[in-house]
């Protein structure tokens, strides 16, 4: 019998624990090196007084019966052990508007989506209708998001490549519903001249067509990935990061991790940013211009976010995704940072914990933040980043409850406790560099700068995770299946996974 091959995973995010669970039930013998004490990535949750709060993965997105990733994880046999609870279909995404007082609505399915804007607009239904259209239409085009093997180079197509911006405003000229079409931007790091149209179109499309949320958290996705490569003899290692990386003819010749041992393996996949990967290795020993160009990518921006515990049935349950900005003409810019006016705009939501919840238990709010506001404590570390530091967390933690109170009168008298966390927090625990919520950012004027292949230089190393390709609940694991690909071959890999849905 052949021996198996080995594999070392770098990081176990979603994109390390996915790539590890799809080899591991090929039969490779794989091996997950996390620095954190608790696996999982944006899929990881953390408590505070008993109560469970997720760090990323606050809404998910073709989990339904047909969608892309209840194939996946019904072929990797861990689907009926997942909680999730379909968001309201007249209301998956709330948008309020500062300046003027009005509420839009997102509604589930392409039709109910175009007939509840259109409410809004009536003057505006033909216009809309050709949106939605445009971009099923790219969604039907992508290859990989329909799990089709083909020609991938399809999404550097013109249609594709039109910034998210101008793709919105070919639609229509009305401010206002330009404005209120692109208001869930920050879902995925939107910027109005550079993100590429296809970005948005998809994960507009998955949202329409099945938002929902984990019921208990997000962590039940790694916590079952993780038996699932442990039952198929895979190992996961927390509080063991890698910590070097050796190099020779250009190959990985072995890893060594934060409890001082070498490990050796026939590949080796890094799920981490691609600047944290290359502080880990002699450089010297890979073709300059290629890590330059990788570590020159810009990043997504980061976030401030607010954790709220509330009292026992005093704040209502809220099956959407709300969202709040300041004004129609913000829409692409209330990320940016000013002390005085923070926050611009929110996104909030109170997490489930059972399947028919009335009362809130939490609520978690993000507020767009750029890496500049907290680059005076970039050097410090997780509690020691002194008094200053502290009362900065503090004001943000004040000016945005005192924005939620308008949005919801007496919300401060529901509250029991509240915690923060700053783009400094993500960047520490997620190991991404600024804190960039979505990885690297994609450029639609220069989309080789930001398209980072799987595979590198090395000869042995692949790689994967959120800056590789897309990002979120649905990207990340379509580039594992992409990088595990390069190893079993993507053809066969995605007819086993289609064949399997057929099967049953």
């Amino acid at each position: 019998m052949d021996k198996k091959q080995t594999v070392i995973i770098i990081g176990g995010g979603i994109g390390g624990l996915f790539c590890a669970a799809i080899l591991s039930k090929e039969g490779y013998d794989v091996q997950v090196f996390e620095q954190h004490y608790k696996i999982g990535g944006g899929l990881h949750t953390f408590k505070r007084e008993g109560v469970e709060f997720e760090t990323g993965m606050h809404v998910v997105g073709t989990f339904h019966e047909g969608g892309v990733m209840n194939k996946i994880c019904s072929w990797l046999g861990i689907m009926d052990k997942l909680s999730i609870l379909p968001s309201d279909d007249d209301c998956f995404e709330l948008f309020q508007i500062g300046s003027d007082g009005k509420t839009y609505r997102y509604a589930k399915g392409a039709e109910r989506f175009i007939d509840t804007l259109a409410q809004d607009f009536p003057e505006e239904r033909e216009n809309i209708t050709r949106y939605v259209q445009a971009m099923y239409d790219i969604v039907s085009k992508s290859k990989m998001y329909n799990l089709e093997y083909g020609d991938f180079s399809i999404q550097f197509l013109e249609e594709f490549m039109l910034s998210v911006g101008n793709f919105i405003d070919s639609f229509t000229q009305n401010e206002k519903l330009r404005a209120v079409l692109a208001l869930s931007n920050p879902l995925y790091g939107g910027d109005r001249y550079q993100t590429p149209a296809y970005i948005h179109c998809v994960i507009s499309v998955l949202y329409i067509e099945s938002a929902g949320r984990f019921v208990g958290g997000s962590q039940q996705l790694a916590d079952v990935l993780v038996e699932l490569i442990q039952n198929n003899g895979g190992k996961v290692f927390t509080r063991n990061g890698v910590k070097n990386i050796e190099i020779k003819d250009k190959n990985i010749e072995y890893i060594e991790t934060a409890d001082g041992k070498r490990h050796t393996a026939d590949w080796y996949i890094s799920t981490i940013h691609p600047s944290s990967l290359f502080k880990l290795m002699d450089m010297s020993k890979i073709q300059r211009s290629y890590w330059q160009r990788i570590d020159s990518i810009p990043n997504s921006y980061s976030s401030f976010t607010v954790y709220i515990i509330f009292k026992p049935e005093s704040f209502p349950y809220m099956n959407h995704t709300g969202y709040y900005i300041d004004d129609y003409s913000q829409v692409w810019s209330h990320g940016e940072y000013n002390a005085d006016t923070f926050p611009n705009g929110m996104m909030y939501l109170t997490p489930p914990t059972t399947m028919t919840d009335k009362w809130a238990q939490k609520m978690i709010i993000n507020c767009i933040m750029s890496f500049d506001a907290v680059q005076q404590w970039e050097d410090t570390t997780v509690g020691k980043r002194g008094e200053e530091y502290n009362a900065f967390k503090k004001r943000c933690e004040q000016q945005i409850l005192d924005k939620m109170e308008k949005l919801f009168p007496n919300i401060k008298d529901c509250i029991k406790s509240v915690y923060s966390a700053s783009p400094l927090t993500i960047r520490d625990f997620y190991s991404q560099k600024e804190g960039a919520l979505y990885g690297v950012k994609k450029d639609c004027e220069n989309i080789m700068l930001s398209h980072i292949p799987v595979r590198t230089k090395l000869k042995n190393l692949l790689l994967s995770g959120q800056n590789i390709n897309l990002h979120g609940i649905v990207g990340t694991p379509l580039t594992a299946l992409n990088t595990c690909g390069e190893l079993i071959g993507l053809e066969l890999l995605l007819n086993k996974i289609n064949n399997y849905e057929l099967a049953n």
